[in-house]
């Protein structure tokens, strides 16, 4: 009521009408004008995110901008706003491939914190549909940073998609010391085998039956099932493989990890090296 007369009122003339002080009015007013503008932040990094971030990634990039915001608030308001993450749904991977049954042994050993970069390499292989048939994603990922290094698309399964993953990292593969997976047929085979013999890469393989030795690369697929597959329709190959070079620059280069200290891979690594300098 006061807004909608001080045009023609003075505040302290409505103040005393309605009998509440001026301290009252200008107090609201500027609680209002900070819900907008925290609410407004909030909608922008939700969507900046590709609608992925929940409240805890959504707190530190509030917290960026100068805003201190609950998490519960924060809920509050997504809630109002009809804000929901990729991840209020879980993901499943309910289908198994065939096991390697190499003697390797498991040389990274769960060792997932690694201070170098390159020091070891970790891979993985996920389906998603394309135009109603079954295609597949290899990804690279460094433990060092969590960087997705190296990525194909394909229609099968197999050592080729691994292979062309492989081929298609741009760093001096010299510098990878181990390459861990888990026991896929599609990892262990002649074709691989002469690429890392070629670069003078060790092995190493999970256990049989055991994702927790390769809980990174897991995880990293979770990550790619929830927020590029989910509700995503690719009408071909060409689809699928453009949409993935831009998510993983996005991941790499934008997305925040808590694992990270909730700041992207590329930065984290140009921290990084900023200390050995």
């Amino acid at each position: 009521m006061i807004k909608n007369n001080q045009h023609k009122y003075s505040i302290s003339a409505l103040c005393k009408v309605l009998q509440i002080p001026r301290s009252t009015f200008y107090y609201e007013a500027k609680e209002r004008k900070s819900e907008d503008d925290v609410t407004s932040a909030i909608v922008e990094i939700f969507q900046n995110s590709r609608q992925n971030y929940g409240t805890r990634k959504i707190k530190v990039e509030l917290k960026k901008l100068g805003h201190q915001v609950s998490r519960r608030r924060i809920g509050r308001i997504m809630k109002d706003q009809g804000l929901v993450s990729s991840y209020t749904v879980a993901q499943f991977k309910p289908h198994s491939s065939k096991c390697n049954e190499s003697n390797q042994k498991n040389e990274l050993n769960r060792e997932f914190d690694q201070e170098e970069e390159l020091a070891v390499v970790v891979s993985d292989l996920t389906y998603v549909r394309v135009n109603q048939k079954w295609h597949y994603i290899c990804l690279f990922v460094d433990l060092f940073n969590r960087e997705m290094i190296g990525f194909s698309t394909g229609p099968n399964k197999d050592a080729a998609l691994v292979y062309r993953a492989f081929a298609s990292i741009q760093k001096d593969l010299r510098k990878i010391e181990y390459f861990h997976t888990d026991r896929g047929s599609e990892f262990k085979n002649k074709l691989m085998d002469e690429a890392l013999e070629t670069f003078d890469i060790k092995r190493s393989l999970s256990m049989k039956g055991c994702p927790y030795d390769n809980a990174v690369a897991e995880a990293t697929f979770k990550i790619i099932k929830t927020e590029f597959v989910k509700g995503k329709h690719f009408a071909s190959l060409e689809d699928l493989t453009r949409e993935l070079q831009d998510y993983v620059h996005w991941f790499n280069h934008i997305r925040i990890h808590g694992t990270l200290g909730y700041i992207s891979p590329i930065e984290y690594k140009q921290k990084h090296l900023k200390k050995i300098v």
